[in-house]
């Protein structure tokens, strides 16, 4: 893993984002020798909270009527 330049990295910069999100180390050294790493950042996922649809969701009346289209099996 080679460090690219810091000119090298603002041309590339899209490239190497993607890179780094993939899992590659991305080393950028600056001209006085200091040294970043390009890492991707994981969000953490909230957890499902139950309930939290309630009020948005509305069934209509006949929501378990028969359909009209099975009247003759019906019969």
């Amino acid at each position: 893993m080679e460090p690219y330049s810091l000119s090298e990295a603002q041309h590339h910069l899209p490239e190497l984002i993607a890179e780094a999100v993939q899992g590659k180390t991305i080393l950028i050294q600056g001209e006085d020798e200091q040294v970043v790493q390009l890492v991707p950042v994981k969000t953490a996922k909230k957890p499902r909270q139950a309930g939290s649809a309630r009020g948005q969701i509305v069934l209509a009346a006949d929501f378990d009527a028969p359909l009209k289209d099975f009247n003759e099996y019906l019969e």
